[in-house]
Protein backbone atom coordinates (compact mmCIF):
# COMPACT_ATOMS: atom_id res chain seq x y z
CA UNK A 1 0.00 0.00 0.00
CA UNK A 2 2.27 2.96 -1.29
CA UNK A 3 -0.45 5.37 -2.27
CA UNK A 4 -1.55 6.26 1.44
CA UNK A 5 -1.06 9.85 2.15
CA UNK A 6 -1.39 12.12 5.26
CA UNK A 7 -3.03 15.41 3.93
CA UNK A 8 -4.51 16.37 0.84
CA UNK A 9 -6.89 18.95 -0.32
CA UNK A 10 -9.85 18.18 -2.40
CA UNK A 11 -11.91 22.03 -3.58
CA UNK A 12 -13.06 22.81 -0.33
CA UNK A 13 -12.59 19.54 1.86
CA UNK A 14 -9.23 18.74 3.64
CA UNK A 15 -8.47 14.85 3.77
CA UNK A 16 -6.12 13.86 6.69
CA UNK A 17 -5.43 10.40 7.52
CA UNK A 18 -6.05 9.39 10.88
CA UNK A 19 -2.77 8.70 12.70
CA UNK A 20 -4.61 7.27 15.81
CA UNK A 21 -5.85 4.20 14.48
CA UNK A 22 -2.87 3.26 13.10
CA UNK A 23 -1.44 0.17 12.59
CA UNK A 24 -4.74 -1.55 12.90
CA UNK A 25 -7.01 0.69 10.82
CA UNK A 26 -6.33 3.13 7.83
CA UNK A 27 -9.23 6.14 8.52
CA UNK A 28 -9.57 9.38 6.34
CA UNK A 29 -11.30 12.19 7.93
CA UNK A 30 -12.68 14.74 6.14
CA UNK A 31 -12.75 18.45 7.18
CA UNK A 32 -14.41 21.66 6.06
CA UNK A 33 -13.73 24.61 8.71
CA UNK A 34 -10.38 25.68 9.87
CA UNK A 35 -11.00 25.20 13.72
CA UNK A 36 -11.74 21.49 12.75
CA UNK A 37 -8.30 21.44 11.15
CA UNK A 38 -6.63 22.94 14.63
CA UNK A 39 -8.58 20.48 16.46
CA UNK A 40 -6.87 17.69 14.18
CA UNK A 41 -3.42 19.06 14.80
CA UNK A 42 -4.14 19.50 18.34
CA UNK A 43 -5.80 16.09 18.83
CA UNK A 44 -2.43 14.49 16.74
CA UNK A 45 -5.15 13.15 13.81
CA UNK A 46 -2.13 14.39 12.17
CA UNK A 47 1.28 15.26 13.37
CA UNK A 48 4.76 16.18 12.11
CA UNK A 49 6.54 19.41 11.74
CA UNK A 50 6.40 19.79 7.78
CA UNK A 51 2.01 17.73 7.42
CA UNK A 52 1.43 20.57 10.36
CA UNK A 53 2.19 23.26 8.70
CA UNK A 54 0.60 21.98 5.57
CA UNK A 55 -2.25 20.90 7.44
CA UNK A 56 -2.32 24.90 9.17
CA UNK A 57 -1.95 26.29 5.57
CA UNK A 58 -5.04 23.88 4.38
CA UNK A 59 -6.87 25.44 7.36
CA UNK A 60 -7.17 29.18 6.35
CA UNK A 61 -7.67 27.89 2.80
CA UNK A 62 -11.09 26.42 4.29
CA UNK A 63 -12.45 29.53 5.75
CA UNK A 64 -11.52 31.41 2.43
CA UNK A 65 -13.48 28.97 0.32
CA UNK A 66 -16.55 28.72 2.52
CA UNK A 67 -16.16 32.32 3.62
CA UNK A 68 -19.84 34.02 3.46
CA UNK A 69 -17.95 37.06 3.40
CA UNK A 70 -19.06 39.73 0.60
CA UNK A 71 -16.13 41.90 1.10
CA UNK A 72 -12.18 41.04 1.05
CA UNK A 73 -11.90 42.96 4.46
CA UNK A 74 -14.43 40.68 6.26
CA UNK A 75 -12.93 37.64 4.53
CA UNK A 76 -9.42 38.95 5.84
CA UNK A 77 -10.77 39.16 9.07
CA UNK A 78 -11.86 35.23 9.14
CA UNK A 79 -8.56 34.39 8.17
CA UNK A 80 -7.28 36.15 11.21
CA UNK A 81 -8.95 34.79 13.72
CA UNK A 82 -8.85 31.20 12.47
CA UNK A 83 -4.87 31.67 11.89
CA UNK A 84 -5.21 32.99 15.98
CA UNK A 85 -6.60 29.50 17.12
CA UNK A 86 -4.30 27.11 14.50
CA UNK A 87 -1.08 28.83 16.43
CA UNK A 88 -2.75 27.60 20.08
CA UNK A 89 -3.10 23.79 18.66
CA UNK A 90 0.68 23.29 19.00
CA UNK A 91 3.44 25.62 20.06
CA UNK A 92 7.02 23.64 19.37
CA UNK A 93 7.26 22.94 15.49
CA UNK A 94 8.35 26.29 13.32
CA UNK A 95 6.88 25.13 10.39
CA UNK A 96 3.13 25.29 11.98
CA UNK A 97 3.56 29.34 12.52
CA UNK A 98 5.60 30.16 9.32
CA UNK A 99 3.44 28.41 6.88
CA UNK A 100 0.32 30.74 9.15
CA UNK A 101 2.37 33.80 8.50
CA UNK A 102 3.23 33.09 5.01
CA UNK A 103 -1.08 32.84 4.33
CA UNK A 104 -1.54 35.58 6.21
CA UNK A 105 0.58 38.12 4.76
CA UNK A 106 -0.87 36.91 1.39
CA UNK A 107 -3.99 37.74 2.38
CA UNK A 108 -3.58 40.71 3.58
CA UNK A 109 -2.03 41.90 0.09
CA UNK A 110 -5.18 41.32 -1.40
CA UNK A 111 -7.79 43.55 0.77
CA UNK A 112 -8.60 45.67 -2.83
CA UNK A 113 -9.52 42.51 -4.10
CA UNK A 114 -12.95 40.68 -4.86
CA UNK A 115 -13.59 37.88 -2.78
CA UNK A 116 -13.65 35.61 -4.90
CA UNK A 117 -10.12 36.38 -6.51
CA UNK A 118 -9.17 36.34 -2.74
CA UNK A 119 -10.04 33.18 -2.20
CA UNK A 120 -8.29 31.54 -5.07
CA UNK A 121 -4.91 33.35 -3.88
CA UNK A 122 -5.57 31.93 -0.35
CA UNK A 123 -6.44 28.19 -1.74
CA UNK A 124 -3.44 28.38 -4.41
CA UNK A 125 -0.89 29.57 -1.66
CA UNK A 126 -2.09 26.82 0.52
CA UNK A 127 -1.50 24.12 -1.73
CA UNK A 128 1.73 25.15 -3.08
CA UNK A 129 3.12 25.07 0.34
CA UNK A 130 2.21 21.54 0.07
CA UNK A 131 3.66 21.17 -3.10
CA UNK A 132 6.73 23.02 -2.18
CA UNK A 133 6.93 20.63 0.83
CA UNK A 134 6.54 17.55 -1.65
CA UNK A 135 9.45 19.21 -3.23
CA UNK A 136 11.63 19.55 -0.50
CA UNK A 137 11.59 15.96 0.76
CA UNK A 138 13.12 14.79 -2.31
CA UNK A 139 16.20 17.05 -2.34
CA UNK A 140 16.48 15.88 1.51
CA UNK A 141 16.26 12.47 0.62
CA UNK A 142 18.87 12.73 -2.85
CA UNK A 143 21.17 14.98 -0.34
CA UNK A 144 21.23 12.39 2.56
CA UNK A 145 22.39 9.14 0.60
CA UNK A 146 25.85 10.27 0.86
CA UNK A 147 25.51 9.12 4.34
CA UNK A 148 23.83 5.77 4.15
CA UNK A 149 26.15 2.77 2.72
CA UNK A 150 25.62 0.23 0.08
CA UNK A 151 24.77 -1.94 3.56
CA UNK A 152 23.82 0.00 6.13
CA UNK A 153 22.09 -1.10 10.06
CA UNK A 154 20.49 2.56 11.22
CA UNK A 155 18.71 3.64 13.88
CA UNK A 156 15.41 5.96 13.60
CA UNK A 157 13.47 7.71 16.08
CA UNK A 158 9.81 8.93 16.02
CA UNK A 159 8.45 8.93 12.36
CA UNK A 160 8.85 11.43 9.58
CA UNK A 161 7.79 9.36 6.84
CA UNK A 162 4.88 10.17 4.10
CA UNK A 163 2.68 10.37 7.56
CA UNK A 164 4.29 13.83 8.85
CA UNK A 165 4.63 15.21 5.43
CA UNK A 166 3.20 15.89 2.34
CA UNK A 167 5.85 14.23 0.50
CA UNK A 168 7.77 11.04 1.22
CA UNK A 169 9.04 12.08 4.38
CA UNK A 170 12.43 13.88 5.98
CA UNK A 171 14.58 11.02 7.54
CA UNK A 172 12.86 8.01 6.91
CA UNK A 173 12.88 9.41 3.22
CA UNK A 174 16.80 9.22 3.47
CA UNK A 175 15.96 5.91 4.25
CA UNK A 176 13.47 5.09 1.93
CA UNK A 177 15.24 6.26 -0.89
CA UNK A 178 18.24 4.25 -0.26
CA UNK A 179 15.89 1.63 -0.32
CA UNK A 180 14.56 2.41 -3.81
CA UNK A 181 18.03 2.62 -5.12
CA UNK A 182 18.84 -0.95 -4.01
CA UNK A 183 20.91 -0.36 -0.79
CA UNK A 184 20.57 -2.89 1.62
CA UNK A 185 19.10 -1.09 4.80
CA UNK A 186 18.35 -2.64 8.40
CA UNK A 187 16.15 0.05 10.42
CA UNK A 188 16.17 -0.23 14.24
CA UNK A 189 12.69 1.25 14.91
CA UNK A 190 12.62 2.79 18.18
CA UNK A 191 8.76 2.63 19.61
CA UNK A 192 8.87 6.15 21.05
CA UNK A 193 6.89 6.46 24.07
CA UNK A 194 4.22 7.81 24.86
CA UNK A 195 2.73 7.74 22.09
CA UNK A 196 4.46 4.86 19.64
CA UNK A 197 4.84 6.62 16.85
CA UNK A 198 8.00 4.63 15.79
CA UNK A 199 6.03 1.58 17.00
CA UNK A 200 3.04 2.49 15.45
CA UNK A 201 3.79 4.50 12.59
CA UNK A 202 7.01 4.35 11.28
CA UNK A 203 6.86 0.35 11.70
CA UNK A 204 3.57 0.80 9.63
CA UNK A 205 5.05 2.34 6.85
CA UNK A 206 8.57 0.71 5.96
CA UNK A 207 6.15 -2.72 6.09
CA UNK A 208 4.08 -1.19 3.37
CA UNK A 209 7.27 -0.04 1.67
CA UNK A 210 8.91 -3.51 2.50
CA UNK A 211 12.22 -1.91 4.10
CA UNK A 212 13.83 -4.69 6.50
CA UNK A 213 13.30 -3.37 10.16
CA UNK A 214 13.31 -4.40 14.12
CA UNK A 215 11.17 -2.45 16.41
CA UNK A 216 12.71 -1.28 19.97
CA UNK A 217 12.18 0.03 23.06
CA UNK A 218 13.34 3.03 23.33
CA UNK A 219 15.82 2.37 26.20
CA UNK A 220 17.18 -0.43 24.00
CA UNK A 221 19.41 1.76 21.78
CA UNK A 222 22.67 1.62 23.75
CA UNK A 223 22.18 -2.15 23.89
CA UNK A 224 21.76 -2.33 20.02
CA UNK A 225 24.53 -0.21 19.73
CA UNK A 226 26.96 -2.25 21.51
CA UNK A 227 25.95 -5.70 19.72
CA UNK A 228 25.50 -4.50 16.36
CA UNK A 229 27.35 -2.37 13.84
CA UNK A 230 25.43 0.71 13.45
CA UNK A 231 25.94 3.19 10.71
CA UNK A 232 23.99 5.93 11.60
CA UNK A 233 21.17 7.74 13.62
CA UNK A 234 18.59 9.35 11.62
CA UNK A 235 15.88 11.63 13.06
CA UNK A 236 13.69 14.46 12.74
CA UNK A 237 13.42 18.18 13.56
CA UNK A 238 10.95 20.24 14.52
CA UNK A 239 12.74 23.59 15.08
CA UNK A 240 16.53 24.43 14.23
CA UNK A 241 18.26 26.92 16.70
CA UNK A 242 20.53 29.29 15.22
CA UNK A 243 23.52 27.39 16.73
CA UNK A 244 22.30 24.27 15.54
CA UNK A 245 20.19 23.04 18.42
CA UNK A 246 17.42 20.96 17.41
CA UNK A 247 14.16 20.17 19.33
CA UNK A 248 12.98 16.92 18.46
CA UNK A 249 10.43 14.05 19.63
CA UNK A 250 11.20 13.73 23.41
CA UNK A 251 13.88 11.11 23.59
CA UNK A 252 15.96 12.33 20.89
CA UNK A 253 18.22 14.13 23.09
CA UNK A 254 18.67 10.33 24.90
CA UNK A 255 19.57 8.59 21.30
CA UNK A 256 22.08 11.51 20.73
CA UNK A 257 23.98 11.15 23.60
CA UNK A 258 23.84 7.14 23.05
CA UNK A 259 25.20 7.77 19.75
CA UNK A 260 28.03 9.85 20.85
CA UNK A 261 29.02 7.15 23.42
CA UNK A 262 29.39 4.76 20.57
CA UNK A 263 31.11 6.73 18.33
CA UNK A 264 27.78 6.65 15.79
CA UNK A 265 27.33 9.31 13.75
CA UNK A 266 24.21 11.37 14.50
CA UNK A 267 22.04 12.92 11.68
CA UNK A 268 18.99 15.76 12.04
CA UNK A 269 16.93 15.62 9.47
CA UNK A 270 14.66 18.11 7.59
CA UNK A 271 13.12 20.81 5.45
CA UNK A 272 14.96 24.00 6.12
CA UNK A 273 11.23 25.31 6.71
CA UNK A 274 12.31 23.92 10.67
CA UNK A 275 15.00 26.49 10.17
CA UNK A 276 14.40 29.55 13.09
CA UNK A 277 17.17 31.72 13.31
CA UNK A 278 15.38 33.80 15.15
CA UNK A 279 16.26 31.51 17.88
CA UNK A 280 19.78 32.08 19.35
CA UNK A 281 19.89 28.40 20.90
CA UNK A 282 17.51 25.43 22.07
CA UNK A 283 17.07 26.96 25.89
CA UNK A 284 14.30 29.57 23.67
CA UNK A 285 12.63 27.10 21.95
CA UNK A 286 8.96 26.32 23.88
CA UNK A 287 8.60 22.82 24.52
CA UNK A 288 4.85 21.75 24.61
CA UNK A 289 3.65 20.04 27.55
CA UNK A 290 1.29 17.58 26.99
CA UNK A 291 -1.89 15.62 28.76
CA UNK A 292 -0.61 13.37 31.75
CA UNK A 293 -2.75 10.60 30.54
CA UNK A 294 -0.75 10.01 27.70
CA UNK A 295 2.00 8.39 30.61
CA UNK A 296 -0.22 7.25 33.23
CA UNK A 297 -2.80 5.34 30.75
CA UNK A 298 -1.45 2.58 27.44
CA UNK A 299 -5.08 2.76 25.74
CA UNK A 300 -7.92 3.09 28.09
CA UNK A 301 -5.58 0.65 30.80
CA UNK A 302 -3.91 2.90 33.68
CA UNK A 303 -0.36 1.70 34.24
CA UNK A 304 0.70 4.06 37.25
CA UNK A 305 -0.88 4.27 40.53
CA UNK A 306 -3.80 6.64 41.12
CA UNK A 307 -3.17 10.54 41.88
CA UNK A 308 1.16 10.10 40.86
CA UNK A 309 2.98 13.30 39.42
CA UNK A 310 3.42 13.32 35.81
CA UNK A 311 5.88 15.17 33.22
CA UNK A 312 5.25 14.73 29.71
CA UNK A 313 7.37 16.92 27.63
CA UNK A 314 6.45 16.31 23.81
CA UNK A 315 9.79 17.63 22.77
CA UNK A 316 13.52 17.89 23.63
CA UNK A 317 16.51 19.64 22.67
CA UNK A 318 19.25 18.09 21.72
CA UNK A 319 22.47 20.15 21.87
CA UNK A 320 24.46 20.86 18.41
CA UNK A 321 27.60 19.13 19.80
CA UNK A 322 25.97 16.11 19.66
CA UNK A 323 24.54 16.34 15.89
CA UNK A 324 27.24 15.18 12.97
CA UNK A 325 25.37 17.04 10.06
CA UNK A 326 21.83 18.58 9.47
CA UNK A 327 20.26 17.09 6.44
CA UNK A 328 18.58 19.78 4.68
CA UNK A 329 16.65 20.04 1.06
CA UNK A 330 19.40 23.16 0.15
CA UNK A 331 22.53 21.35 1.43
CA UNK A 332 24.05 19.69 4.20
CA UNK A 333 25.02 21.22 7.09
CA UNK A 334 27.88 20.57 9.29
CA UNK A 335 30.00 22.36 12.57
CA UNK A 336 30.07 24.86 13.09
CA UNK A 337 26.33 25.41 13.11
CA UNK A 338 26.34 29.15 13.62
CA UNK A 339 27.97 29.60 9.86
CA UNK A 340 26.74 26.81 8.04
CA UNK A 341 23.10 27.33 8.91
CA UNK A 342 23.30 31.16 8.29
CA UNK A 343 24.83 30.25 5.21
CA UNK A 344 22.06 27.50 4.22
CA UNK A 345 19.38 30.30 4.83
CA UNK A 346 20.92 33.49 2.83
CA UNK A 347 22.44 31.40 -0.18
Amino acid sequence: MNDYFSIRWMDGVVRILDQRYLPEDVVYRDYTQGYEVAGAIREMVIRGAPAIGVAAAYGLALVAWHSKATNSTRMIKEIKNAAAELRKSRPTAVNLFTAIQRVERLAAKGEQLKPDRLKKMVVDEAIKIAEEDAEMNSKIAQNGQVFIPDTANLIHHCNTGALATAGIGTALGVIRLAHEKGKKVHVFVDETRPRLQGARLTSWELKQLGIPHTVIVDGASGYIMEHNKIDACLVGCDRIAANGDVANKIGTYNLALVAAAHGVPFYCVGPTTTIDLSIANGTDIPIEERDEDEITHIGDTRITPEGVSVANPAFDVTPAKYITAIITDRSVAAPPYKISLHKLMNG
